[in-house]
């Protein structure tokens, strides 16, 4: 961080990312994160229960999954996915039937691309070399 005057607070990183899905989807945002991505759910605070949605766990960060009224795919806009054995993992989403795309390569990482069931991008990938 640059010493820009201001003193106090260090920015650490990510705590979670957030992703919309259409309302009332919860239980097929879970069967895609839990059994299809093999996350695990987190149990959400009971104020905000009554909000819907579901948290997940990524690796020591969270991907939350926040319902809307008025429901648009990011078909752009993703969540980056470390991973480290990229290549059994893909060949494990497979398997469970989900279907997986490569873009554009990215010097020094190993990457591929899905959609949750709701049309929203998700990249997985491992740097080899950075």
């Amino acid at each position: 961080m640059t010493d820009d005057g201001l003193s106090g607070f260090q920015v650490i990183g990510l705590d979670h990312v957030q992703i919309a899905i259409p309302r009332g989807s919860e239980a097929e945002a879970r069967k895609f994160f839990v059994s299809g991505l093999g996350f695990v759910e987190v149990e959400k605070p009971a104020n905000l229960k009554a909000k819907g949605g579901a948290w997940f766990l990524c690796g020591s960060h969270q991907i939350h999954v926040g319902v809307t009224d008025n429901f648009i795919a990011a078909k752009k806009a993703h969540p980056a996915i470390l991973v480290r054995g990229i290549v059994a993992y893909r060949k494990e989403l497979e398997s469970r039937g989900l279907k997986t795309r490569d873009e554009d390569p990215l010097p020094g990482a190993v990457r591929f691309y899905l959609d949750d069931p709701f049309g929203n991008r998700l990249e997985f990938l491992e740097w080899i070399e950075r």
